[in-house]
């Protein structure tokens, strides 16, 4: 049995950094067209723009879920599609390099694929393809035996994942729920049921405000619909602005570490996220997870791609780490 299976996407991510994407900032306007955060990564329409740096890397959420399991000492497996191209074989070759078992190795199909637009400062956009999602037949529901299973689902058909968790919760599987927005805006009422089985829910604001229908910046309102909706721990990220945690007790509000630099935000949620469940997992504490999270997310986007600076259970060990801002308070 493994110590945690992670569910979800695995990708080619392609990183495109130029001075020439502008980041604008006008919640006023940008939301009343749908930029909901009041913000936008912009270029000239039209305009042949010049590329300062490419880089390819390996991304998707279940695969950086588990890297960061993998590196913590964590046995690990990986259950998400792979196509059989070239890119799929160097997916594959790198994650049974970070000793992390492939699941569903063999099928046909492309590999999903990001273009990310990196503008000076980290902040990006990221254009995703998706080859082929996961469906029954890839599926070996006999091999899905793990204590935690860290499920990011995509745009996996709800129904499988329905049938993925109903397995999972009869074999005592504990459950950590990160939903796509495919699952928050097409599919709202499936994702609130699997939401109520899952022992730890992880969202962004700009997500949990969609799941619940309302205004973005109406955070204890959030939170409050969010602790009806979830059974056990629930996960707010606000990106450099920390994170919020509620156990239904307490609320728990972290900060950030300083960043060396910070050169490219792909992946930090993952991070965040995963090194939440495996410090909540070795301690059983939140004040613990949080920091780990708040580490494995501040390391992540000190380099390009969303694995490069995933930590090691000995990395989390320097003296840089060991001390993160933190507020308690009751509900």
């Amino acid at each position: 049995m493994f110590d945690i299976l992670t569910i979800g996407t695995a990708t080619q991510d392609v990183f495109l950094t130029s001075s020439l994407f502008k980041v604008l900032r006008d919640p006023k306007h940008l939301a009343q067209i749908g930029f909901t955060t009041g913000e936008a990564e912009c270029f000239a329409l039209g305009s042949k723009l010049k590329m300062d740096k490419l880089v390819r890397s390996t991304g998707g959420d279940a695969a950086n879920a588990a890297v960061t399991f993998a590196r913590q000492g964590f046995k690990t497996a990986m259950l998400a599609k792979v196509g059989n191209d070239e890119v799929g074989k160097e997916i594959v070759q790198g994650l049974k390099e970070e000793k992390i078992t492939i699941i569903n190795e063999t099928h046909t199909g492309e590999t999903d694929y990001s273009t990310i637009l990196l503008a000076p400062g980290g902040e990006r956009t990221v254009l995703v393809y998706r080859g082929s999602p996961l469906t029954k037949k890839d599926v070996p529901l006999s091999k899905l035996k793990a204590k935690w299973a860290y499920i990011a689902p995509g745009d996996i058909q709800p129904s499988l994942i329905k049938e993925i968790f109903s397995l999972l919760k009869k074999q005592g599987t504990q459950i950590a729920f990160n939903p796509s927005r495919y699952y928050l805006e097409k599919s709202s009422a499936d994702v609130k049921g699997l939401i109520a089985q899952s022992d730890i829910v992880i969202m962004n604001r700009e997500e949990a405000a969609t799941l619940v229908d309302m205004p973005y910046k109406n955070e204890k309102g959030v939170f409050r619909k969010l602790d009806q909706l979830v059974q056990g721990i629930t996960i707010m990220t606000d990106g450099p602005h920390g994170a919020i945690v509620s156990d239904g007790t307490h609320v728990y509000r972290s900060g950030t570490f300083r960043e060396i630099a910070c050169v490219d935000r792909t992946g930090a949620g993952d991070a965040f996220g995963s090194g939440f469940v495996v410090g909540f997992i070795r301690s059983n504490d939140i004040c613990f997870a949080l920091r780990l999270a708040a580490a494995n997310a501040t390391s992540v986007v000190e380099h390009v791609g969303a694995q490069e600076g995933i930590l090691s259970e000995n990395d989390f060990k320097n003296k840089r780490w060991q001390f993160l801002d933190l507020d308690i308070e009751s509900r």
